[in-house]
């Protein structure tokens, strides 16, 4: 069996950011889908950050560091949490950056069927060109890793951002 992912932006104007919308499928559960998108070990170890919340609405989020420094590079707050198949969270740059900004939204929606879920994550509202360029690899390398994970225990042998990283 052949899955596939699929990546595509949407415009809300002609001079505006576009939203990003990705589409992958996996063979796991909801369940299990929202578990690694909630639980802090599980995110660290596909993420390389630990996703730290309550995931009740109106409840802050962190995105830690798992380097040992502790470092937040990114905050922001549950708008909605329905497990296991809708997390709606705000995506904050961290507490001491500058310029403060409106906060982007990123949208879990995960979607069984039978022994697979589609999993589409969309970030909309982005403040910038550079930011929708960023996540544009940002969010592929962290949803294939996640993939691995749940689909054979491991996750991939190098970090896919790094990819990213070395041909910039």
């Amino acid at each position: 069996m052949s899955l596939h992912a699929e990546e595509y932006a949407m415009t809300n104007g002609p001079t505006s950011v576009p939203t990003y919308v990705y589409v992958t499928y996996i063979r796991a559960s909801a369940e299990q889908v929202w578990q690694a998108l909630t639980d802090a070990d599980l995110t660290a170890r596909y993420w390389g950050h630990a996703n730290v919340s309550d995931w009740q609405p109106g409840s802050t989020w962190e995105h830690r560091r798992v380097d040992g420094s502790g470092a937040v590079d990114v905050v922001g707050r549950v708008l909605k949490a329905e497990p296991p198949t809708s997390l709606v969270i705000t995506f904050e740059d961290a507490p001491d950056a500058e310029p403060p900004r409106e906060p982007s939204v990123v949208t879990f929606l995960v979607e069984p069927h039978h022994d697979i879920v589609r999993l589409t994550v969309t970030h909309e509202n982005l403040p910038n060109p550079e930011m929708f360029k960023g996540i544009s690899h940002g969010w592929p390398a962290v949803l294939a890793n996640l993939k691995s994970l749940l689909e054979t225990g491991e996750v991939l042998p190098q970090a896919p951002w790094e990819m990213y990283r070395a041909h910039t």
